[in-house]
């Protein structure tokens, strides 16, 4: 895998690409724009552009992560509008970038009928990617079930591509700490994880992975981030699911805290290690 971290935009497209090279990452994630706000953002072609160069001249990934607020669950009307707006924007910017794709969390449903809540997380889908044609796709991340049992299986994350209107456009982004968070993987079972997602068809249209520990333990629906190995998942779990999934070429990207003492380059040096199965 290409290991990286989030970097930010603040210096823009190409400076956050320059920064997370610099870190010794061979992959990173950023915020196409504000990422509390569903407000549309203007694309800087020749920033966007000048990022992409310097990624393709140093094979360099990125993905991009939507903005908190958006939420596929959303019932139709003026809220899914401004959803289907945002992820259309985020698509051209992340686009611009080459990066591969735009993370967005599966959708969280408060209505009595969780079924309306899926339903919902496909008709947004389709009202974007019906309107969409470039490159970069739209990768749904599971969830913990912090906010709402949902999107916490292979089984949902697959049942909902396979019902879009263009699957070829969507794919997965697989976050650690959501997983052990939700029961998906308790640390010990990764070899039968994997297996049942290899099965449903899952890893096929993997194109992402967020690297994160767990501050809470297994099955406590909190979505906390620990350091790698620092946390309740652990270093030899860590060292497990990396040497599994080190030969996959895509993105996996930290979103751990940083300190003095813990930085992305140290981190980065360390799931290096791990992947290598050492000590």
């Amino acid at each position: 895998m290409n290991y990286g971290a989030h970097v930010s935009i603040r210096g823009g497209f190409l400076e956050a690409a320059k920064l997370a090279r610099r870190i010794g990452g061979t992959s990173y994630q950023y915020f196409p724009k504000n990422p509390r706000s569903l407000t549309l953002k203007k694309v800087d072609k020749r920033d966007a552009e000048a990022c992409a160069a310097f990624c393709r001249e140093h094979s360099l990934q990125s993905i991009a992560h939507t903005p908190y607020p958006t939420n596929l669950s959303a019932d139709a009307g003026e809220r899914r509008d401004s959803v289907v707006a945002s992820l259309l924007n985020d698509l051209e910017i992340a686009d611009a970038c080459g990066s591969v794709g735009i993370i967005v969390h599966f959708g969280i449903y408060k209505g009595a009928v969780q079924l309306d809540g899926y339903k919902n997380i496909v008709n947004t889908l389709n009202e974007v990617l019906l309107r969409w044609s470039g490159t970069t796709k739209l990768l749904i991340e599971n969830q913990s079930g912090e906010h709402a049992r949902m999107g916490m299986t292979f089984e949902e994350l697959v049942g909902i591509r396979n019902l879009c209107a263009k699957p070829e456009y969507v794919g997965f982004c697989l976050d650690t700490c959501h997983a052990f968070a939700s029961g998906l993987w308790n640390g010990a079972n990764w070899a039968e994880v994997r297996a049942k997602g290899e099965a449903l068809g899952y890893f096929q249209h993997l194109k992402a992975v967020h690297l994160n520990d767990s501050v809470y333990p297994f099955g406590a629906y909190k979505d906390r981030h620990a350091n790698i190995g620092r946390g309740e998942i652990g270093e030899a779990a860590f060292r497990d699911f990396l040497t599994s999934m080190r030969s996959l070429p895509i993105p996996a990207v930290l979103e751990t805290p940083v300190t003095e003492a813990i930085t992305h380059e140290r981190e980065i040096g360390e799931l290096y290690r791990l992947s290598e199965g050492k000590r």
